[in-house]
């Protein structure tokens, strides 16, 4: 099978390269094609044909999209278009990756696959367009939504509670935000799986079980032997440019109608610990 990797350099992208071992996988970073030059995104399909594409490649800055609305729209909808066309004039099958940010977490239970879409936040309105726009330009792509995604290679929420950890006796955390934290080893894993399994669709994919920021936060600082002591806080005691879903809980339904599962988020952050002291 071959495949090309749009984002590559991310922090989704890394882990997609190293797990990626047993097909012919290409990887693109913005310096290699720029998904929101039509052209440059042609060329490097057209180059290569691969059986798979995964569109990884995003604005996720979620405050920056706030502030930046055309960039957000230009990358993250504009540019998934461009990724679409030239997908669809080679005959490749897509995968693109898509937010629980689309919801706008009013729901007391687990999102499914067709709850209706509500964003809150620029960013989730960008993810919500691209995923219209995806679906009409190949209908039989797969739509692929995650969560509170973190992993070795750059900015994460558990890098940053370690190095906030590692000098402060104390933090304030969200305690009413919930959700399902995602490791990026898991979800590159799941990915490759749904290419073999041929997927199309909406497909909802995150570890399993689910805690509030404050939860996670508690259980890094305690996985990772810190004393620092965690306190629950309130979002509007935060004030952020952008909105943030106080539930976004993504049912695994879809995910395990392939055959699929993902180990819970505690099992993936003790590994997540495991392998960034082995990268340090």
């Amino acid at each position: 099978m071959r495949v090309v990797i749009f984002g590559a350099t991310g922090l989704l992208g890394n882990a997609l390269m190293r797990q990626w071992t047993s097909d012919e996988v290409v990887g693109l970073g913005s310096c290699d094609a720029d998904i929101r030059s039509p052209q440059q995104v042609e060329s490097a399909l057209a180059r290569r044909r691969p059986d798979w594409v995964v569109l990884a490649a995003a604005y996720t800055d979620v405050d920056g999209c706030e502030n930046h609305r055309d960039l957000a729209l230009e990358v993250n909808c504009a540019g998934a278009a461009n990724v679409a066309r030239a997908a669809a004039q080679i005959g490749s099958k897509l995968i693109f990756l898509s937010s629980d940010y689309v919801f706008d977490g009013s729901k007391e239970s687990p999102y499914e696959t067709d709850d209706p879409v509500s964003p809150g936040s620029v960013y989730g309105q960008t993810k919500a367009a691209a995923e219209a726009e995806i679906h009409t330009i190949v209908p039989q792509s797969c739509i692929l939504r995650t969560s509170w995604v973190f992993g070795i290679g750059g900015k994460c929420f558990p890098d940053t509670i370690l190095r906030l950890a590692s000098s402060r006796e104390s933090l304030d955390v969200v305690n009413d935000q919930r959700g399902c934290p995602t490791y990026t080893v898991d979800l590159a894993r799941a990915i490759i799986a749904l290419c073999r399994e041929n997927a199309s669709g909406i497909v909802h994919a995150t570890n399993s079980g689910d805690c509030t920021w404050f939860e996670f936060a508690t259980a890094i600082v305690a996985a990772a032997g810190l004393k620092t002591k965690i306190h629950p806080t309130t979002t509007d005691r935060f004030p952020r440019p952008a909105p943030r879903p106080k539930y976004s809980v993504l049912s695994r339904r879809s995910l395990q109608g392939y055959g699929i599962t993902m180990p819970s988020w505690q099992d993936a952050l003790a590994r997540y610990l495991e392998e960034r002291e082995a990268s340090l």
